[in-house]
């Protein structure tokens, strides 16, 4: 039921390379960059997840970008012939791609000058107007152009980047979530009480979420919102509502 405090800075992450949709790779980058953004006071409202196609790339990017405050890719940057991310992001800006001298350098000191193929001297490629992203995990840095940070796709070195990409955006007010177990009442058993409360708090995100188990079944009731006072207010409001209503096993528990 909507996103909390309106007008905040908002982000969206495009997840790049055929290993996802087919399903040899298990993306958790996107949950990862989630977290990190939610901790900022930035809200992720938007995740695609495309091919190794370059018009698809590039569609999705320009799409994204004119939408949001930020965009953080992931994956496409590495030396194969299937890693055209720095391409993508380049025609998207209509800008030429160059090596750049000090990942040029990097790579050189790793490997010597004899070691530098033109498979290695790819991942050296940043739009021109670009700036790159440290990468203090291994390999080279990622880059950044515009309102658009390309990070790796390798886990362990995107959470990496991630650390360089968080102090360049500007945030907001952190997001205070709360949760409301409901034991043996189902969604439908609730649904009108809780639009109700929704309906009274515009500003609030509100959610609900079944559960089953062999201990029975139910829903989680998620209250999110940027004024921790407000967020209260509706938590008190909704266990009365609900308890007007006759359920009675309702308690709070740690949000997920």
């Amino acid at each position: 039921m909507g996103r909390p405090g309106g007008g905040a800075t908002s982000a969206a992450v495009l997840i790049i390379g055929d290993e996802i949709l087919s399903g040899r790779t298990q993306d958790t980058n996107l949950r990862d960059i989630a977290k990190y953004l939610a901790a900022r006071g930035v809200d992720l409202l938007e995740a695609r997840t495309v091919p190794d196609v370059l018009e698809e790339i590039v569609a999705a990017l320009n799409a994204l970008r004119s939408r949001y405050d930020y965009v953080i890719t992931t994956g496409g940057i590495g030396p194969t012939h299937d890693d055209i991310t720095a391409d993508a992001v380049a025609a998207a800006f209509g800008v030429e791609l160059v090596e750049h001298p000090e990942i040029i350098a990097m790579l050189e000191s790793r490997w010597g000058e004899g070691g530098l193929t033109s498979a290695r001297r790819r991942m050296a490629r940043v739009p021109v107007g670009g700036e790159l992203v440290k990468n203090p995990v291994a390999g080279p840095p990622g880059f950044t152009i515009g309102n658009v940070f390309v990070l790796a796709g390798v886990p362990q070195i995107m959470r990496g980047m991630l650390e360089d990409v968080g102090p360049r955006m500007k945030g907001g007010a952190v997001v205070v979530s709360r949760t409301l177990r409901v034991e043996g009442h189902g969604e439908g058993a609730i649904a009108d009480t809780f639009e109700r409360i929704a309906n009274t708090h515009p500003e609030m995100s509100l959610g609900s979420y079944p559960f089953y188990g062999e201990g029975g079944f139910g829903t989680n009731l998620v209250l999110r919102g940027r004024d921790p006072a407000e967020v209260e207010r509706t938590l008190g409001e909704l266990v009365e509502a609900l308890k007007g209503v006759g359920v009675e096993s309702v308690r709070e528990v740690p949000t997920a």
